[in-house]
């Protein structure tokens, strides 16, 4: 286990709600980019989703956590944006 990094298993609640927030964000970025109908921008942006998840899942500040769920929110919503003008 990492240094600092806190098992799933001994999350206050705190903690808890802040990962099912992040969970609940990434299930709904890569839900919304497979409503992308090219398959090489869908891919694209669904290893970026997965890199930026990755690079941040060692966070621990509460507040950088909701800070990164709120940047996080406002791409989402951007993505969404772009699939309406899109159709």
């Amino acid at each position: 286990m990492a240094a600092g990094r806190i098992p799933a298993a001994a999350l206050g609640l705190r903690e808890f709600m802040l990962r099912k927030k992040v969970l609940s964000l990434y299930r709904k970025i890569l839900k919304t980019i497979n409503q992308i109908p090219n398959d090489g921008d869908k891919q694209h942006l669904k290893n970026w989703a997965r890199q930026e998840f990755k690079q941040n899942k060692n966070a621990t500040n509460q507040d950088t956590i909701r800070m990164m769920l709120t940047h996080g929110n406002m791409q989402l919503q951007e993505l969404e944006k772009m699939l309406q003008f899109a159709k």
